[in-house]
Protein backbone atom coordinates (compact mmCIF):
# COMPACT_ATOMS: atom_id res chain seq x y z
CA UNK A 1 0.00 0.00 0.00
CA UNK A 2 1.38 3.40 -0.84
CA UNK A 3 2.21 5.75 2.07
CA UNK A 4 -0.37 8.35 1.03
CA UNK A 5 -3.20 5.81 1.13
CA UNK A 6 -1.96 4.50 4.48
CA UNK A 7 -1.98 8.00 5.93
CA UNK A 8 -5.42 8.70 4.48
CA UNK A 9 -6.72 5.41 5.92
CA UNK A 10 -5.30 6.27 9.35
CA UNK A 11 -6.81 9.75 9.25
CA UNK A 12 -10.17 8.33 8.13
CA UNK A 13 -10.27 5.90 11.05
CA UNK A 14 -9.24 8.56 13.58
CA UNK A 15 -11.75 11.18 12.42
CA UNK A 16 -14.59 8.95 13.60
CA UNK A 17 -13.19 9.08 17.15
CA UNK A 18 -11.82 12.60 17.33
CA UNK A 19 -13.93 15.62 16.59
CA UNK A 20 -11.47 18.31 15.51
CA UNK A 21 -14.02 21.09 16.06
CA UNK A 22 -14.76 19.91 19.60
CA UNK A 23 -11.06 19.67 20.44
CA UNK A 24 -10.45 23.18 19.11
CA UNK A 25 -13.53 24.49 20.92
CA UNK A 26 -12.28 22.94 24.15
CA UNK A 27 -9.00 24.85 23.93
CA UNK A 28 -10.72 28.11 22.97
CA UNK A 29 -13.25 27.76 25.79
CA UNK A 30 -10.58 27.57 28.44
CA UNK A 31 -8.51 30.37 26.93
CA UNK A 32 -11.46 32.76 26.52
CA UNK A 33 -12.50 32.50 30.19
CA UNK A 34 -9.03 33.54 31.30
CA UNK A 35 -8.61 36.43 28.83
CA UNK A 36 -7.72 39.75 30.45
CA UNK A 37 -10.30 42.04 28.87
CA UNK A 38 -13.94 42.04 27.81
CA UNK A 39 -13.37 42.16 24.06
CA UNK A 40 -10.91 39.24 24.12
CA UNK A 41 -13.29 37.17 26.25
CA UNK A 42 -16.08 37.75 23.72
CA UNK A 43 -13.97 37.04 20.63
CA UNK A 44 -12.66 33.84 22.21
CA UNK A 45 -16.22 32.89 23.12
CA UNK A 46 -17.37 33.46 19.52
CA UNK A 47 -14.64 31.21 18.15
CA UNK A 48 -15.39 28.54 20.78
CA UNK A 49 -19.12 28.68 19.98
CA UNK A 50 -18.49 28.30 16.26
CA UNK A 51 -16.44 25.16 16.88
CA UNK A 52 -18.97 23.63 19.24
CA UNK A 53 -21.85 24.50 16.93
CA UNK A 54 -20.26 22.29 14.28
CA UNK A 55 -19.58 19.62 16.89
CA UNK A 56 -23.22 19.63 18.06
CA UNK A 57 -24.42 19.34 14.45
CA UNK A 58 -22.17 16.30 14.13
CA UNK A 59 -23.77 14.82 17.27
CA UNK A 60 -27.31 15.67 16.14
CA UNK A 61 -27.81 18.02 19.12
CA UNK A 62 -29.79 20.62 17.19
CA UNK A 63 -30.64 22.91 20.12
CA UNK A 64 -26.96 23.10 21.06
CA UNK A 65 -26.04 23.87 17.45
CA UNK A 66 -28.70 26.58 17.19
CA UNK A 67 -27.70 28.19 20.51
CA UNK A 68 -24.05 28.12 19.41
CA UNK A 69 -24.90 29.93 16.17
CA UNK A 70 -26.75 32.62 18.13
CA UNK A 71 -23.82 32.83 20.51
CA UNK A 72 -21.42 33.63 17.68
CA UNK A 73 -23.60 36.53 16.47
CA UNK A 74 -24.15 37.87 20.00
CA UNK A 75 -20.48 37.63 20.96
CA UNK A 76 -19.32 39.43 17.83
CA UNK A 77 -21.90 42.21 18.29
CA UNK A 78 -21.03 42.59 21.97
CA UNK A 79 -17.28 42.59 21.28
CA UNK A 80 -17.62 45.29 18.64
CA UNK A 81 -20.22 47.55 20.25
CA UNK A 82 -21.17 46.38 23.75
CA UNK A 83 -18.31 47.99 25.64
CA UNK A 84 -18.92 51.45 24.26
CA UNK A 85 -20.25 54.16 26.56
CA UNK A 86 -23.01 54.84 24.08
CA UNK A 87 -24.17 51.70 22.31
CA UNK A 88 -25.75 51.85 18.84
CA UNK A 89 -29.55 52.17 18.75
CA UNK A 90 -29.94 48.67 17.29
CA UNK A 91 -27.87 47.00 20.02
CA UNK A 92 -30.52 46.36 22.69
CA UNK A 93 -33.27 45.43 20.18
CA UNK A 94 -30.80 42.96 18.63
CA UNK A 95 -30.31 41.27 22.00
CA UNK A 96 -34.06 41.34 22.73
CA UNK A 97 -34.65 39.62 19.39
CA UNK A 98 -31.87 37.17 20.26
CA UNK A 99 -33.61 36.29 23.52
CA UNK A 100 -36.81 35.62 21.57
CA UNK A 101 -34.83 33.47 19.14
CA UNK A 102 -33.34 31.49 22.04
CA UNK A 103 -36.84 30.69 23.25
CA UNK A 104 -38.20 29.97 19.76
CA UNK A 105 -35.30 27.81 18.65
CA UNK A 106 -35.29 25.91 21.92
CA UNK A 107 -38.97 25.08 21.36
CA UNK A 108 -38.45 24.28 17.67
CA UNK A 109 -35.56 21.89 18.35
CA UNK A 110 -36.94 20.51 21.61
CA UNK A 111 -35.30 17.28 22.75
CA UNK A 112 -36.15 17.39 26.46
CA UNK A 113 -33.63 18.22 29.16
CA UNK A 114 -30.68 18.79 26.79
CA UNK A 115 -32.69 21.50 25.04
CA UNK A 116 -33.75 23.06 28.34
CA UNK A 117 -30.15 23.20 29.55
CA UNK A 118 -28.91 24.68 26.26
CA UNK A 119 -31.64 27.33 26.30
CA UNK A 120 -30.92 28.29 29.90
CA UNK A 121 -27.19 28.42 29.18
CA UNK A 122 -27.82 30.60 26.13
CA UNK A 123 -29.90 33.05 28.19
CA UNK A 124 -27.22 33.29 30.90
CA UNK A 125 -24.59 33.86 28.21
CA UNK A 126 -26.76 36.50 26.51
CA UNK A 127 -26.97 38.34 29.82
CA UNK A 128 -23.19 38.02 30.25
CA UNK A 129 -22.56 39.61 26.86
CA UNK A 130 -24.57 42.68 27.86
CA UNK A 131 -22.28 43.41 30.81
CA UNK A 132 -19.72 46.18 30.47
CA UNK A 133 -17.24 44.96 33.09
CA UNK A 134 -15.32 41.70 33.01
CA UNK A 135 -16.12 40.59 36.56
CA UNK A 136 -19.89 40.70 36.14
CA UNK A 137 -19.56 39.12 32.70
CA UNK A 138 -17.55 36.24 34.15
CA UNK A 139 -20.14 35.68 36.89
CA UNK A 140 -22.91 35.34 34.29
CA UNK A 141 -20.71 33.06 32.19
CA UNK A 142 -20.33 30.84 35.29
CA UNK A 143 -24.11 30.30 35.24
CA UNK A 144 -24.03 29.69 31.49
CA UNK A 145 -21.23 27.15 31.78
CA UNK A 146 -23.06 25.24 34.51
CA UNK A 147 -26.21 25.00 32.36
CA UNK A 148 -24.15 23.96 29.33
CA UNK A 149 -22.49 21.28 31.45
CA UNK A 150 -25.95 19.81 31.93
CA UNK A 151 -26.56 19.86 28.16
CA UNK A 152 -23.17 18.42 27.34
CA UNK A 153 -23.43 15.57 29.81
CA UNK A 154 -26.91 14.69 28.48
CA UNK A 155 -25.79 14.65 24.82
CA UNK A 156 -22.70 12.64 25.80
CA UNK A 157 -20.02 15.04 24.58
CA UNK A 158 -16.83 14.48 26.57
CA UNK A 159 -15.10 17.32 24.70
CA UNK A 160 -17.82 19.83 25.52
CA UNK A 161 -18.09 18.65 29.12
CA UNK A 162 -14.32 18.93 29.53
CA UNK A 163 -14.52 22.41 28.01
CA UNK A 164 -17.16 23.34 30.59
CA UNK A 165 -14.89 22.18 33.41
CA UNK A 166 -11.92 24.07 31.99
CA UNK A 167 -14.02 27.17 31.31
CA UNK A 168 -15.37 27.12 34.86
CA UNK A 169 -11.80 26.75 36.14
CA UNK A 170 -10.58 29.63 33.96
CA UNK A 171 -13.46 31.85 35.08
CA UNK A 172 -12.85 31.10 38.76
CA UNK A 173 -9.12 31.75 38.39
CA UNK A 174 -9.80 35.06 36.62
CA UNK A 175 -12.32 36.09 39.29
CA UNK A 176 -9.87 35.16 42.06
CA UNK A 177 -7.12 37.12 40.32
CA UNK A 178 -9.38 40.17 40.20
CA UNK A 179 -9.15 40.28 43.99
CA UNK A 180 -12.84 39.89 44.63
CA UNK A 181 -13.31 36.69 46.62
CA UNK A 182 -16.83 37.77 47.64
CA UNK A 183 -17.89 37.47 43.98
CA UNK A 184 -16.78 33.84 44.02
CA UNK A 185 -18.67 33.13 47.24
CA UNK A 186 -21.81 34.78 45.83
CA UNK A 187 -21.55 32.67 42.67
Amino acid sequence: MNPFLSLFSLFDSLIDHVDVFAATGLILGFISGAMPDRRSILLGSAACSACFGLHFLHLGALTGAAMSALSVAQSLAAAAFGGQERRPTWFMPFFAASASLVLGLTAATWAGWPSACAGIGALFALRARLQRDERTMRLHFLGASLAWAGHNSLVASPFALTCDCLTLTGLVIALARSGRPRALIAA
